[in-house]
């Protein structure tokens, strides 16, 4: 898009960069006019939605090739590369309607199926095994693989039904005789009365607790802020006030290969490709599906099932016959307009393809619908006027490009002109503010070892210290939860099952008044400024909530550097900081002293002696004692000081850890106490990083002493009960664990209780390691 960009005449850039609303639909006519007699335009859009290139097409050709590899990784007994040759063979093979001799792809599953096998991944094994069979019902090598794998997983009676089927479709007289004789084994080694009969495995089910919302809740206008949300009666604490499904979601790029492109949880080993073009991968066919509307069907005329027994033929049918029409299919599929093969799906930005599923809505419905209409009744909040020129003029062109990808997929059916290309750019704008990041919990040892799908693969006596990492998967639009307020100082918390969006209240919220959540930025998290800049630059507002307008201990010491009097506990402040803590100090009121944080006189109990007396504060003045601190001096240590903890952090990436790097960064801590406030960040993350290494070279005492002294600080900045201690509370329980200490029990019995109030019900799915925790004690 940079050349499309560059080649726009200054004046046009000009007049998009000054452009409002209401003068919207010109500069889109008059920059679509510019692109209409731009050749590298039409050339671009070829390349991004012309299916005759097909980049993102199937090709059995390539799914040859990459069969071929699978093939040798497999005999030469490399079954983690052949897996992934034969997935990426799958993604690529076209469906071959009627030829079900010598399928591809059903050969392709049952190769995939045998890499399962070897590999322990019995169920998985079975799916890739059924997959085969509801396309070639008649496939004597997937009924086969399926018996053996029931054989592994203990389910002697369908590994008997499934053997005897492949006797029965199996044409050479020594397959028959092999498979008579495995059979024989399985019964000699079992009686009609040990035979175990286990539930048959399914898909991936898309179904979560079904915990729903009891809690009335109220739409009303706010003066400062627009829409927002409120109950009608007084709410307590981990109440689940709202669910909702995304109208739109797209997966983020860098989780394609991953996560699931539709329910966005973690990939299986098994993971199912789109059946027209290479681009996403599904945990289950029941994803596949919803996502595209598209499915294979059987062949009909296959005689099977006629020529069984009449046991047999009933056990085969549940095997095949997949029932598509218990599955609830939206009316718009959203990949189902990007399934042609065509490019522009994997090239453009996630936020403009979420775009193209958002406007794939009305145009699968409405083929001389008003679009002006359409997005008037989406009732999305948009940030455009605010918009800096580098996004404005960037919306222009994406969506010029979009509406072109569009018309590729749906034909002549609308116009593309000033109003229609207005429409998208506001679309595109109400994304920007209104779509939420879709994030995972992933727990993540200290060996790199990580928890994907709520299983552990180390035994229960054997403690591994264990990470809490967030991973952004995806975006999404959810319409009644884009009528939550932003709060730097949130009483609501946000969080995923699959695609379902959660919203649970960590605090006692009164009858009427707001229901907030965080769009990203939190007290503790960042100081004051940051935060604002954060928010005015992404959402186009100026916070203005209780955390950016009232004092709070977290915003003045949060990157405060210390007085130089060892025994006095005040801040001092550099200019940026102590300008915005002015501005909000004037609202902290002196009479109620005795009723508010202890903490902040503490550390600025000069500011309150006397009238006005924050207001003649200078920068590298104690908020306590008035002493004054050379911050230039201070800050050179720090940055010096700062070089050794990063060398830390890269040695705990490489697990290449010395003891010169731990000595230095020692020292170094050292040097952060004696200039940095006690309750500073800086320090909270370097007794982090100290408490990881030592955790990596065998010292878990030091490492839990060190994490201990890492949440000391992190309570101050955070509430005591905020999700982010439970997370560095499992860091410690873990250690404490490993440990045999006793006061572990306390930790996972605190995380247990956090995680109860920000997940409900939910907790365990959220983040299964919790089970192990808590089996632990």
């Amino acid at each position: 898009m940079e050349a499309l960009k560059a080649a726009i005449p200054e004046k046009l850039k000009q007049l998009i960069t000054n452009s409002t609303v209401h003068t919207l639909r010109d500069t889109c006519s008059s920059l679509h006019h510019f692109f209409l007699h731009f050749e590298p335009f039409h050339q671009i859009v070829a390349e991004l939605a012309d299916p005759s290139h097909a980049l993102c097409g199937k090709s059995k050709e390539t799914a040859l090739k990459y069969k071929q590899l699978g093939n040798q990784c497999f005999s030469s007994a490399d079954y983690a590369k052949a897996l992934d040759y034969y997935t990426q063979a799958l993604r690529r093979a076209p469906f071959e309607v009627g030829a079900i001799e010598n399928n591809l792809i059903a050969t392709l599953y049952i190769n995939r199926a045998t890499v399962l096998h070897k590999m322990n991944l019995l169920v998985e094994c079975l799916r890739d095994c059924n997959r085969a069979l509801q396309i070639c019902p008649s496939y004597s090598k997937a009924w086969y693989r399926r018996g053996k794998a029931n054989v592994s997983l203990g389910n002697n009676r369908d590994a008997i039904c499934d053997l005897n089927i492949a006797k029965s479709v199996e044409s050479s007289t020594g397959g028959k005789k092999q498979i008579e004789s495995e059979v024989k084994i399985i019964l000699d080694q079992s009686t009609s009365a040990n035979i175990s009969v286990k539930p048959r495995q399914k898909e991936n089910s898309l179904n979560t607790v079904g915990e729903m919302p009891q809690i009335k809740l109220q739409s009303v206008s706010m003066p400062d802020k627009g829409r927002g949300t409120v109950p009608s009666y007084d709410v307590s604490p981990g109440s689940l006030v709202h669910a909702e499904e995304p109208y739109a979601t797209i997966i983020l790029k860098q989780c394609r290969e991953t996560h699931c492109h539709y329910c966005l949880n973690d990939l299986p080993a098994d993971r199912v490709p789109c059946i027209s073009c290479s681009i996403p991968l599904y945990c289950s066919r029941q994803c596949q599906i919803k996502a595209g509307g598209q499915t294979f069907r059987i062949s009909t005329d296959d005689n099977i099932l006629k020529n069984l027994p009449c046991d047999l033929g009933e056990y085969a049918a549940e095997v095949i016959q997949y029932n598509d029409y218990e599955l609830k299919i939206d009316d718009v599929t959203e990949h189902q307009h990007e399934c042609q093969g065509v490019h522009w799906p994997a090239v453009l930005p996630s936020e403009i393809v979420l775009a193209g599923r958002v406007l794939a809505k009305f145009l699968s419905k409405s083929s001389s619908g008003d679009i002006t209409i359409f997005v008037e009744k989406l009732e999305l909040s948009h940030c455009y006027e605010c918009m800096p020129f580098e996004s404005k003029l960037d919306s222009h062109i994406y969506a010029i490009v979009l509406l072109y990808c569009l018309k590729h997929s749906y034909g002549t059916m609308f116009s593309i002109d000033g109003i229609s290309i207005s429409q998208v750019v506001i679309v595109i704008s109400q994304i920007k503010v209104n779509c939420m990041t879709v994030v995972r919990l992933k727990s993540i040892d200290a060996h790199g070892l990580s928890d994907q799908c709520g299983g552990f693969p180390f035994h229960s006596s054997v403690h591994l210290t264990s990470n809490v990492e967030q991973v952004r998967v995806g975006k999404a639009i959810y319409k009644a939860g884009s009528l939550f307020n932003h709060s730097c100082q949130p009483n609501v918390h946000a969080y995923f099952l699959s695609r379902t969006l959660y919203l649970r209240t960590t605090k006692v919220v009164a009858a009427g008044s707001q229901l907030e959540l965080s769009y990203g930025p939190q007290v503790g998290l960042w100081d004051c400024k940051d935060r604002q800049s954060f928010l005015q630059d992404e959402y186009g507002f100026h916070c203005q909530c209780t955390g950016c307008s009232e004092v709070n201990l977290s915003d003045i010491v949060l990157n405060a550097f210390r007085c130089i009097y060892p025994n006095c506990s005040g801040a001092v402040l550099e200019n940026r900081v102590l300008e915005c803590e002015k501005q909000k100090i004037e609202h902290f009121p002196i009479a109620d002293k005795d009723i508010k944080n202890d903490d902040i006189y503490e550390v600025c109990l000069h500011a309150f002696n006397q009238n006005d007396a924050f207001n003649h504060i200078q920068p590298g003045n104690c908020l306590k004692c008035g002493s004054y601190c050379d911050l230039k001096s201070s800050r050179a240590t720090v940055d010096k000081a700062l070089i050794c903890i990063k060398r830390l952090q890269d040695a705990i990436l490489s697990k290449e850890i010395s003891n010169t790097s731990i000595s230095d960064a020692l020292r170094s801590l050292h040097l952060l106490r004696s200039n940095l406030h006690a309750y500073n960040k800086v320090i909270a993350e370097a007794e982090d990083n100290l408490a990881q290494a030592f955790c990596l070279v065998g010292e878990l005492q030091l490492s839990a002493d060190h994490c201990k002294a890492s949440i000391q600080i992190l309570e101050k900045l955070y509430d005591p009960d905020d999700i982010v201690i439970a997370y560095e509370l499992v860091k410690l329980s873990s250690v404490q664990l490993s440990l045999g200490d006793d006061s572990a029990v306390d930790s996972i019995s605190r995380i247990g209780a956090i995680f109860s109030r920000y997940y409900g019900l939910h907790a365990d799915l959220v983040f299964p390691y919790l089970q192990y925790l808590r089996r632990e004690i």
